[in-house]
């Protein structure tokens, strides 16, 4: 969440719907001193790969309604945003999202998923288990998913 209140942020405080991508830098990396100037991109490039803004050469434009964000008094983001979720935390979110539950609640019924395997089943394979579940798309984090896997052995 904080990563779409840092990426509002800019927004809202210059009442715009589309920034220059120059501005957005100033504004988070000069005007607020919240990051560099480099990992101001950063974050620019993970709020566009989370579908959170659209890129029109150097123009860019939010993807969901600025008002719908507040932005908490003395708000400042921390270097979290700029590391991008797991494909298993974007799946648990998802979930989270679709049926209103709390994550740790989903995250607590994937263990129950897990453990109805006798624990032969991995935690990326019992996400996939629940997306299907409570039909929830998955098919676009399965390759990362997969790679997830063959890294742990």
């Amino acid at each position: 969440m904080s990563v779409k209140i840092a990426v509002a942020a800019p927004f809202k405080h210059m009442r715009k719907d589309r920034l220059q991508r120059s501005e957005f830098v100033f504004y988070i990396a000069i005007d607020r001193k919240w990051m560099n100037k480099e990992q101001a991109n950063q974050l620019l490039e993970r709020a566009r790969s989370e579908g959170l803004v659209e890129m029109d050469g150097g123009t860019i434009r939010l993807l969901f309604d600025v008002a719908e964000v507040s932005i908490p008094l003395g708000f400042k983001p921390t270097s979290d945003v700029l590391v991008k979720e797991s494909p298993y935390e974007e799946l648990i979110g998802r979930i989270a999202t679709a049926t209103g539950k709390p994550p740790q609640e989903i995250v607590a019924e994937l263990h129950q998923v897990v453990d109805h395997f006798d624990g032969n089943l991995r935690v990326e394979a019992g996400v996939v288990v629940l997306a299907k579940k409570y039909r929830v798309a998955f098919e676009d984090k399965l390759d990362s998913l997969k790679r997830e896997v063959v890294k742990r052995r």
